[in-house]
């Protein structure tokens, strides 16, 4: 985040419900928290939670797509995804053995994560982690 910003910045960003648009999610992130110590975190969180959308909901079929939002503060870097929906069932953490091929995923967003919170969504859903930045770790301020 650029020193002389003191408020949140926002970008955000739409996919096609495609595999391939896994990658580009995670090299946007990458762009924009580039030099941030956040940013390896940051790239697995939109990656998890892409492919869950594409996986598992509307937004992996032909006319699908998925929406990302990333919010830089002072304190956080928020990252959203939203989907299309389409199970009928919220996102949750599922509790899976180590040996577990699938369904592990928003558990490891979770524990990475300081705080992750699912919204429904006008019939989709949208799943936000936030990371606290060193000042939000410390309560301080980042100068």
């Amino acid at each position: 985040m650029h020193e002389y910003t003191s408020t949140a910045r926002v970008w955000g960003l739409s996919c096609p419900g495609f595999p391939e648009e896994v990658s580009r999610a995670r090299r946007w992130t990458r762009d924009i928290l580039r030099g941030s110590p956040l940013v390896d975190d940051a790239e697995l969180i939109v990656s998890e939670l892409s492919a869950n959308a594409i996986l598992h909901t509307a937004s992996g079929t032909r006319s699908g797509s998925f929406h990302l939002a990333l919010a830089v503060s002072p304190r956080v870097v928020a990252l959203s995804v939203t989907d299309e929906g389409g199970t009928g069932t919220a996102p949750k953490v599922e509790h899976q053995d180590e040996q577990a091929e699938h369904g592990r995923g928003l558990g490891m967003v979770s524990a990475i994560a300081h705080r992750v919170v699912v919204h429904d969504n006008h019939g989709g859903h949208t799943v936000t982690a936030e990371l606290l930045t060193e000042a939000g770790a410390t309560g301080g301020r980042p100068c």
